[in-house]
């Protein structure tokens, strides 16, 4: 047995006491994804693949209700199309890998595998576009991409993964930018609402933001070991892929102009998200909006003159809540009733469902919340009011909790040892004034590892006060941690 196999067995890490293994092993124990012979590359398995699937809808939905349409574009960008600007080539020249032979033949001209779709995306749209009546354009796409990461791990950060990526053009520079944070906005909703997931919108620094791009904003989250992730981005792109791939229109003056861009994203690191800000010793904790299954029912019977009643009992519930709800029944002779209750509270199935002879006579089941494991008695007859009931009452305190825990790990400080002492015991959120200067967040980060997540665009319109590393006068309220 390798020594990856062997973390499918024995007890699950504490995630206080080891919470890097703690993440790696819930995954495979729950079946989202496994490790593959290809470099840096996962398998999405069938429970990890029905989690994003409802993700996926979920902000699709929300995607289209704004006036995009989906579209697909190349997996191959032309290397002249790539090097076309400068600055976006430069930013992911690392992480490109490339096309260089077809069957036997050598290319005469390399092709990158898409590390994002901007370069083929400003092609075609140079093409599409000649006249004010085309603007706007608001597509999005659904696909994979490629990074050569150097480090990886699963969902968080893998040679490819899954995303979306709308790419949309305007006429004026206030279109594009009431555009990037109107979709900032669709992804904190989703975020919050969907996978219950508290997160800070904000500005990204100049060193921080997306390559090429005129402003990039993000919504940050923080995860249970006190580590920031960037759960989404959003970038006004302003005129300079415009430039590079002439894309150009008659404006309604006569005047040759060039459009304003957008481009924003999420991916398949959303699931690790999902992971690392609900998860607790026993496993996985999936709000009930996204969860694969939503209800498991486990029948329970000693006596063999038991099995079927119960069973039918159990066939009766199921017609009653399938569908709408994501509901299965757990019939498997072979493992007792316990061995089930842990390991659908591991794969963090929000409801379990217990029936059992007793329950059969009162015609009732037990419900328990794998949240809290608190338990709650429900005639059957009632199951069609109180289960949409309950499952609004979880995916509520999942999140409260989690909005809880960030609030006790946001730390406000005054003062460059109390900044320095925070990173060093409690990690978390830190908020301080900052200056400004790139320099000065250099140095922030080389002494002690923490970056700038985001200037939060809730912060107080004048911001006085030393920077917290230079003492020089600040300019911005910065949100600071170390981040994954």
């Amino acid at each position: 047995m390798s020594e990856r196999d062997e973390e499918l067995t024995g007890k699950l890490p504490h995630p206080e006491e080891d919470f890097s293994t703690w993440y790696t092993q819930v995954i495979r124990r729950a079946q989202l994804a496994d490790y593959t012979p290809v470099r840096g590359s996962m398998a999405i398995r069938p429970y990890g693949y029905a989690l994003w699937e409802n993700m996926q809808a979920l902000l699709d939905r929300r995607i289209k209700a704004t006036g995009h349409v989906n579209a697909y574009f190349p997996l191959l960008v032309p290397e002249s199309l790539l090097q076309k600007e400068a600055e976006h080539v430069a930013g992911f020249a690392p992480q490109v890998a490339w096309v260089t032979e077809a069957g036997t033949e050598k290319l005469e001209e390399r092709y990158a595998i898409r590390p994002t779709s901007e370069a083929i995306i400003g092609a075609l749209y140079s093409k599409w576009i000649d006249s004010w009546r085309d603007l706007p354009v608001l597509i999005n796409q659904w696909a994979n991409v490629i990074r050569w990461e150097k480090v990886t791990r699963p969902f968080l950060r893998t040679a490819e993964f899954l995303w979306q990526e709308g790419h949309t053009v305007h006429r004026t520079e206030e279109e594009a930018e009431e555009e990037t944070l109107r979709m900032l906005g669709v992804y904190q909703d989703f975020i919050e609402n969907e996978l219950a997931i508290p997160v800070i919108p904000g500005r990204k620094t100049e060193s921080e933001k997306f390559a090429g791009a005129l402003r990039t904003y993000s919504v940050e989250a923080l995860m249970r070991d006190g580590r920031a992730l960037q759960a989404g981005t959003s970038h006004n792109l302003g005129q300079h892929f415009a430039r590079v791939f002439d894309i150009t229109f008659q404006d309604q003056d006569g005047e040759r102009k060039y459009v304003w861009q957008t481009s924003w994203g999420v991916s398949t690191r959303l699931i690790g998200a999902l992971i690392m800000a609900h998860g607790d010793a026993s496993g996985l904790i999936f709000p009930p909006n996204v969860a694969p299954i939503q209800i498991v029912i486990v029948p329970i019977w000693r006596k063999d003159e038991d099995r079927q009643p119960v069973l039918e009992a159990t066939d009766q519930v199921l017609a009653r809540l399938r569908p709408p709800y994501r509901i299965e029944a757990d019939t498997d002779d072979t493992k007792t009733p316990g061995w089930k209750y842990n390991e659908h509270e591991m794969r963090g199935v929000p409801l379990r469902m217990e029936i059992g002879p007793r329950d059969v006579q009162n015609r009732s089941v037990v419900l328990v919340r794998r949240l809290d494991r608190r338990k709650e008695t429900v005639p059957i007859a009632q199951l069609a009011a109180r289960v949409p009931a309950l499952l609004r009452e979880v995916q509520q305190e999942i999140f409260d909790r989690a909005l809880r825990c960030r609030a006790e790990n946001t730390h406000p400080v005054e003062t460059w040892d109390e900044f320095r002492r925070v990173m060093e015991e409690q990690r978390g959120f830190i908020i301080a004034l900052w200056c400004g200067d790139a320099a000065c967040e250099t140095a922030i980060q080389h002494e002690t590892t923490a970056t700038i997540r985001c200037l939060p665009l809730d912060r107080p319109c004048e911001v006085t006060g030393p920077c917290i590393r230079c003492g020089g006068e600040a300019k911005e309220q910065a949100v600071f941690a170390k981040a994954y």
